[in-house]
């Protein structure tokens, strides 16, 4: 990424030739090096983060006129702090590669005349006139190392950068899923909206299986644009197709997952089981549960009451403690009904796309990404009243 932005964009340019120590972290430029004077007028050093706005994969922009800086509060010669800073404490967490940069404090300061910094390498050199110009007349200390940090951040799973966690400092949370190994069985109404909401959370690895045909009623209720060219086709190449310019680690493929289905779930840290028939629900716990995989099941109970239609959307979650205990209680069928209601059983997109919502929020409150006060197991949403109607606790212990 340095060279690729070092090269398409002139102010980042500019900076790296005038000698200024500059990285890329978590959509943040970095420039280290930076030289203060402390109370006392002794010569510190720190560094200057600016978050970063991409506008395509190559050419990026500023957030606003403010800075964060890893260090004290500088001060001027006569050792008071130096007046028209602004800002004032705060702290966001940068990547490993990065840990030797803990943010303190962000800066607030714009041009006299413009009211604006016009690119990164104005930003910069202000900043720096302010924060070191007392430290280079002091001590002859420069900012200009022209030293090149080789350690860099991974690359992330997106072929996309992910600005929105960086520009809402929630980098640290996001890692929660940087282990996870998520399959979802069955890729029909709640089941497609389930991959799309994973697709888009920074997981190592996506495996989808699903072995049926994209047809009209599919384009219906799943995310998604229509492309005519998609009817007919398996819905492990429609997908596939969709999500692959997105990230890395996603595979899709057609085929059924029961209980000799091992091999394909290897691996698997999380599942989200999204079938309509309860016998195949029924091998696909199983496999789980012997495997020692944790997963949510999700489902959906919806029928015509005279003018309007009700019922409610499911979501249990089987731990890779209790998950047998919880299969016992039959919680979900498992058994396929005489009349196949599920093959005229109602599906409306919004209703997918809430039961997939509660199912992706649960696994993130089990991650920690989200806050979990109350642990269940066993939610019930009810359409009528626009409530969860049932929360079970469990005690994981």
């Amino acid at each position: 990424m340095f060279q690729k932005l070092v090269n398409h964009n002139d102010d980042i340019r500019l900076l790296v030739e005038k000698g200024y120590a500059v990285a890329f972290d978590n959509n943040c430029l970095i420039v280290r090096d930076i030289p203060y004077l402390d109370s006392n007028r002794q010569l510190q050093i720190g560094t200057i983060v600016a978050k970063l706005v991409f506008v395509d994969q190559e050419h990026v922009s500023q957030d606003d006129h403010q800075i964060y800086f890893a260090g004290g509060v500088p001060h001027g010669l006569d050792g008071k702090a130096i007046s028209n800073l602004g800002g004032g404490p705060t702290s966001f967490p940068l990547s490993e590669a990065c840990s030797d940069v803990v943010i303190q404090r962000s800066f607030s300061n714009k041009p006299k005349t413009s009211g604006k910094f016009q690119n990164f390498f104005e930003k910069i050199e202000s900043y720096v006139a302010i924060i070191s110009g007392p430290a280079i007349e002091l001590y002859n200390a420069s900012p200009y190392t022209f030293r090149v940090v080789e350690k860099v951040v991974s690359d992330s799973v997106f072929k996309f950068h992910d600005t929105m966690t960086s520009r809402a400092e929630i980098t640290d949370l996001a890692a929660k899923f940087k282990d996870d190994v998520i399959a979802v069985i069955g890729l029909g109404g709640t089941g497609a909206y389930i991959l799309d909401f994973v697709v888009k959370t920074p997981v190592k690895e996506i495996r989808g299986f699903d072995p049926d045909q994209y047809h009209v009623h599919t384009a219906f209720r799943s995310p998604g644009k229509l492309n005519p060219d998609e009817l007919g086709k398996k819905k492990a190449e429609v997908y596939h197709s969709r999500y692959d310019n997105f990230r890395t680690g996603i595979t899709i493929e057609s085929k059924f997952i029961d209980a000799s289905s091992r091999d394909d779930l290897d691996g698997v840290t999380f599942a989200f089981v999204c079938v309509d028939k309860g016998s195949s629900r029924e091998g696909i716990f199983d496999l789980l549960i012997s495997m020692g995989i944790p997963f949510i099941d999700v489902g959906m109970g919806l029928n015509r009451n005279q003018d309007a239609i009700n019922g409610m959307l499911r979501t249990t979650y089987y731990s890779s403690v209790h998950g047998k205990d919880l299969r016992d209680k039959n919680l979900a069928p498992h058994t396929d009904t005489s009349d196949d209601l599920y093959k005229t059983n109602i599906q409306i997109s919004e209703l997918n796309a809430l039961n997939a919502c509660i199912a992706v929020l649960r696994f993130k409150q089990l991650r920690g990404f989200y806050l979990d006060e109350i642990t269940n197991y066993h939610q019930l949403f009810e359409v009528s009243y626009i409530k969860i109607l049932e929360s079970e606790e469990i005690d994981e212990d």
